[in-house]
C-alpha cells in the first residue's frame, strides 16, 4: 500500500487539465518564502507563474523571501493583524494549527477537489500533513516528501575500510577513524539549529520507537524520561569529541553542505530535499555516484528499526483564506497540476505531488531515495514536529548550547523542555 501511494498515479494529459479560465480575472500573489526563486521548489512555482502569465498578461506574482529563522515570526506577525500574503511558507506542525484554528488559512484538500486537481496530491505526504494538524484538514502544500538520515562519502569509507553503519556505536567508530585521519567526521550546521536537534531524535526514535515524539505529544512519554536524555547525551558527547568539526554552532547549513559535497566531510545528516542538489556534479565536488544515504542506525536496547524514517513535508506552502478568490483558485489549478511532474524532471526532486516520470528515468539518488521510500514500514516525526513556537525557540537554542558547554547537562535541556511544553498544555 505504501509503496503504491508513493509511486504516483496513472498517466494523464496535463495539455487538456487545468486549462486557465479566460474568464477568471487574475490577481496579484504574494509569495513569502525562506526559498531563493533560483533553486528547489521556489524555481518551480516561480517558472510555472511565469509561464501562467503568459496566457494572463495583467498576472503579476512576486516572491519576498525571508530568513528561515525569521519566517515563522514574521508569518505569526502577519496573521495577527489579518495581512497574511496569498502564499508563505512555513512549518506545519503547532504553530500552523494555531492559525488554522483561528481560521487563517484556506483548507486545500477540498479546495484540490473543486479545482479538479485533488489526484494530484500524494496520498502519504497528505496523512502526514492532516494528522500535523489534528485531523483538521489538509492546509499545507507538500512540495517535498523527505525521508531523512545520513549521506555519506563512498571514497572515503573505502579508503578507511569502513562499512555502512548499522548501530550508533559502528557510526561513532568510524567518526573516531576518520577523525584521526585528519577528516571531519560530520559536517553540522548548528547556526541552523534544527541539524543539532534532528541528531538527538535520530537517537531518540531508535531508543524508544518511530512513534516517540507522537507518545510525548499525547503525553505517554516525557522529555525527562531516560531514553531522551541518553539521546542528548550522545549528540553532547559527540560534539565534544570533536567530530562535528571547530565552532559547529557557527557554521550554517550552505557551509557545512559544502564541507560534505567538496570531500572535507564523510557525513551529513540531511533528508532527501538534498538530492536535487546531490544529483548535480560540478567541478570540484564529489561525484553523485561515490555518494551514499545509511539509515539512522541502531542503538543498544532501542526498540527502532532500519526500514523506519523520519519523514517531513519540508517547509510547507500555505493560502491566506481571506485572500482567497477564483483567480487565485485559477492559478493554483494551473501551477499545481504542473507542479510534481515538473519538480521531478528538472531537479530530481521527490515530492508530496505525484509523479508520472518513470522510475528508470530518475537520477540514481532519487531513485534510491525512492526505493527506500517504498521498502519503508514506519514514519516518525521530527523533534520539535509537536512543540508550540515558543517550546520549539527553547528546544534550537538549548542544543545550540549542548554543543557549546559542556557544563550544560543533558538531563537540565530535557527538563527546560519538558517544563515547556506542560505549560503550554495547561
Amino acid at each position: 500500500m505504501l509503496a503504491a501511494a508513493l509511486t504516483g498515479c496513472a498517466k494523464q494529459d496535463l495539455s487538456a487539465e487545468a486549462t486557465p479560465s479566460s474568464s477568471v480575472k487574475p490577481v496579484p500573489v504574494l509569495y513569502m518564502t525562506a526559498g531563493n526563486e533560483k533553486s528547489g521548489s521556489t524555481r518551480i512555482i516561480s517558472e510555472l507563474a511565469q509561464e501562467y502569465a503568459k496566457t494572463h498578461p495583467d498576472f503579476r506574482f512576486t516572491i519576498e523571501s525571508v530568513q528561515n529563522n525569521d519566517l515563522t515570526q514574521k508569518v505569526q506577525l502577519l496573521a495577527a493583524s489579518n495581512d497574511l500574503p496569498q502564499m508563505f511558507s512555513f512549518q506545519s506542525g503547532e504553530p500552523l494549527l494555531d492559525m488554522i484554528r483561528s481560521g487563517a488559512v484556506l483548507e486545500l484538500q477540498g479546495t484540490f477537489d473543486r479545482l479538479g486537481i485533488a489526484d494530484k496530491l500524494n496520498p502519504v505526504a497528505v496523512d502526514l500533513l492532516e494528522r500535523m494538524a489534528d485531523g483538521a484538514g489538509l492546509y499545507a502544500l507538500p512540495l517535498e516528501l523527505n525521508i531523512e538520515g545520513f549521506w555519506y562519502n563512498k571514497r572515503l569509507f573505502a579508503r578507511y575500510h569502513l562499512d555502512e553503519p548499522q548501530t550508533w556505536d559502528d557510526m561513532v567508530r568510524a567518526a573516531s577513524v576518520f577523525k584521526n585521519g585528519g577528516i571531519q567526521p560530520f559536517a553540522v550546521a548548528g547556526k541552523g539549529k534544527w541539524p543539532i536537534t534532528r541528531l538527538i531524535n535520530a537517537y531518540a526514535i531508535r531508543k524508544l520507537g518511530a512513534d516517540a515524539m507522537e507518545r510525548v505529544y499525547k503525553g505517554e512519554l516525557k522529555l525527562t524520561d531516560p531514553g531522551f536524555v541518553e539521546a542528548a547525551d550522545a549528540v553532547q558527547r559527540m560534539g565534544q569529541a570533536g567530530y562535528f568539526g571547530q565552532d559547529a554552532n557557527k557554521i550554517d547549513f550552505g557551509s557545512a553542505f559544502r564541507a560534505f559535497t567538496q570531500g572535507q566531510a564523510a557525513m551529513i545528516y540531511t533528508g532527501s530535499w538534498s538530492v536535487r542538489d546531490l544529483n548535480t556534479a560540478a567541478e570540484g565536488r564529489i561525484a553523485p555516484e561515490d555518494i551514499g544515504f545509511f539509515s539512522i542506525p541502531l542503538v543498544p536496547g532501542g526498540q527502532g528499526a532500519l526500514d523506519e524514517y523520519p519523514v517531513n513535508a519540508g517547509v510547507t506552502t500555505s493560502f491566506s483564506r481571506e485572500s482567497f478568490d477564483d483567480g487565485l483558485g485559477d492559478f493554483i489549478q494551473y501551477a499545481f497540476a504542473r507542479y510534481g511532474d515538473r519538480a521531478m524532471n528538472e531537479l530530481g526532486m521527490i515530492t508530496g505531488f505525484n509523479s508520472d516520470t518513470a522510475r528508470s528515468a530518475m537520477p540514481p539518488l532519487t531513485r534510491m531515495v525512492q526505493e527506500k521510500l517504498d521498502g519503508m514500514s514506519r514514519t516518525s516525526l521530527w523533534f520539535e514536529a509537536r512543540f508550540d513556537a515558543r517550546t520549539q525557540l527553547l528546544a534550537w537554542n538549548g542544543a545550540q548550547l549542548l554543543l557549546a558547554d559542556a557544563s550544560y547537562t543533558p538531563a537540565a535541556y530535557m527538563s527546560e523542555l519538558q517544563a515547556a511544553l506542560d505549560d503550554a498544555s495547561r
